[in-house]
């Protein structure tokens, strides 16, 4: 059992940490999200057995997920910004793969809630909308040398930002950094601070300090959510996914040394079908489980 809690975790960290699917889908699809959801509030609010019983299964998930980040994080900072165009591909791959597996996951409760529907143009909206009317984009990633109260705070932010959406089975957390004009400082933050460069230390630890905050405060109201809301949480997620897309599209005008978005000239198809395969696979070890 541990080494499928430790495998489930460094799944997780791997879509965590590029833009694409997030963690939250990956448990989703490998069928353990509410059992996530739940161990997580149970460490927070639940009885002391429920709080042990969390408290082991995250520790053998997190101890996935670390090594999983890590190693993603020393390697995509090197790789992203040359090889943009072929990795958008494979997390677009990610995406339009994941979303019939969510679909048919749910299909009861999505058919029950057909009413529910608009939901997804809810999700869709905002996420075309944050990548629009984002103030970074066309601009370049935002540089961090040197933080004022402004821009700490916005960091922090971030960082609440991207948990809340790592944790949600939807757009992934370094989609929206992506969008924000901070994926590319930030995981050069993260990997400079690994490599005992501790210059950026301030930097990592605001980031660190949001994702703390965000994921207490946003943990509880995915659980009622999912609970009491669940087809029109899911509709949303699945317009969230959808509308990714185009974040991941215009994803490289955002970069230190801002490019074109992609264009199908652009598209790699390879990479795309490797990202779908990535997807079904783990559909497929979830099934094998079972």
């Amino acid at each position: 059992m541990y080494v499928l809690q430790f495998i489930r975790g460094f799944c997780m960290a791997l879509a965590d940490s590029v833009p694409g699917v997030s963690g939250g889908t990956i448990a989703f699809i490998l069928g353990f999200y509410d059992q996530f959801i739940d161990s997580i509030d149970d460490l927070l609010t639940g009885t002391m057995e429920k709080k042990k019983a969390a408290l082991l299964f995250l520790l053998k998930l997190g101890i996935g997920w670390v090594t999983g980040f890590i190693i993603a994080i020393l390697i995509l900072a090197s790789v992203f910004e040359s090889h943009i165009y072929g990795i958008s591909s494979l997390f677009i791959g990610f995406i339009i793969f994941a979303i019939p597996i969510v679909v048919m996951e749910e299909k009861e409760c999505l058919a029950e809630k057909k009413n529910c529907i608009p939901f997804i143009l809810l999700g869709v909206a905002v996420v075309s909308a944050v990548t629009y009317f984002n103030p970074a984009g066309g601009e370049g990633g935002m540089s961090l040398a040197h933080l004022n109260i402004g821009l700490a705070v916005y960091v922090f932010f971030a960082g609440m930002v991207a948990i809340s959406a790592m944790v949600l089975p939807g757009i992934s957390g370094s989609t929206l950094l992506l969008i924000m004009g901070l994926y590319l400082p930030i995981v050069t933050a993260i990997k400079d601070f690994l490599h005992f460069d501790f210059r950026c230390f301030s930097t990592v630890f605001l980031f660190g300090c949001g994702v703390l905050v965000g994921i207490f405060s946003v943990v509880k109201l995915i659980r009622r959510a999912l609970e009491h809301f669940r087809a029109q949480t899911i509709y949303t997620i699945i317009g969230l996914m959808l509308g990714s897309i185009y974040a991941v599209v215009m994803g490289p005008a955002s970069l230190d040394q801002p490019k074109p978005p992609m264009t199908w000239n652009e598209f790699s198809i390879l990479a795309f079908v490797v990202g779908g395969a990535v997807i079904v696979g783990m559909q497929a070890l979830k099934n094998l489980k079972e």
